[in-house]
């Protein structure tokens, strides 16, 4: 039995927090439940953002964190993204320019790229665009009334605020790996058996090792942000369909 089932099927009675990460077949959910003064957690897979929300909103979480850009441009860059990847310094590169709305209608990369030159003069990367199903998905989902409990969070930003710094280690090397893992132990309280387990955890196929650490590092930014510790970015602007467009850890 893994980590995630024994928690998953434990009775909860504490408050919830809920972290959610784009994975290649979904998304993975991570959800705390405060019991007494530690933490624990359970982890799933789910194929849509609705069905992922949809679990997060039956076990009574409070607050939902999602990796993923919510709140887009018309015309240029999003003031959260360029703020974030100050913050970031070196690690800047992590927070890709979140694409112009534009974009979601285009039908490959290279309509993408002339898209976003058309709306704001600039190219976008690959790595956005490969993002851009599931900013799709959260575009048509996240409604404005949703954002009193539901955060565009980005794990990099959740990691350096358990540190207290920006970790210099990328997540998919041995180091960084070792050190996002220490700083989940840390803050969920997990002992060395179960922080082993945590980094063998998998919720499903599809799903890697770094996406169920991301997951939990953004829901424990949902928490600091439920909790009155976390911190936004960004001017208050807010897109087309009303939502504000900023980054919370």
């Amino acid at each position: 039995m893994t980590l995630s089932d024994t928690l998953a099927n434990s009775p909860h009675d504490g408050w919830r927090w809920a972290g959610l990460d784009g994975c290649r077949t979904g998304w993975v959910l991570a959800l705390l439940y405060s019991l007494d003064t530690v933490p624990r957690f359970s982890v799933s897979l789910h194929r849509r953002l609705a069905d992922a929300v949809a679990a997060a909103n039956e076990h009574g979480a409070t607050t939902i964190g999602v990796d993923i850009p919510i709140g887009l441009s018309e015309n240029g860059p999003r003031v959260a993204d360029l703020e974030a990847r100050s913050l970031l310094g070196m690690r800047r590169s992590t927070v890709f320019p979140t694409p112009v709305r534009a974009v979601l209608s285009a039908t490959d990369y290279r309509d993408a790229l002339e898209r976003s030159r058309q709306a704001c003069g600039k190219g976008l990367s690959k790595q956005a665009w490969n993002l851009v199903p599931k900013i799709i998905e959260a575009d048509r989902y996240v409604r404005p009334q949703d954002e009193d409990r539901l955060f565009e969070v980005h794990p990099e930003l959740a990691f350096s605020r358990l540190a207290g710094e920006v970790i210099a280690e990328p997540k998919k090397t041995p180091d960084g790996r070792r050190r996002r893992l220490d700083l989940l132990g840390a803050a969920l309280g997990l002992s060395g058996a179960e922080l082993r387990r945590l980094g063998e955890l998998r919720p499903g196929a599809g799903a890697a090792g770094d996406d169920v650490l991301d997951a939990l590092a953004v829901a424990l930014s949902a928490r600091a942000l439920d909790t009155g510790g976390g911190t936004v970015l960004g001017d208050g602007t807010r897109d087309r369909h009303g939502r504000t467009m900023r980054i919370c850890f």
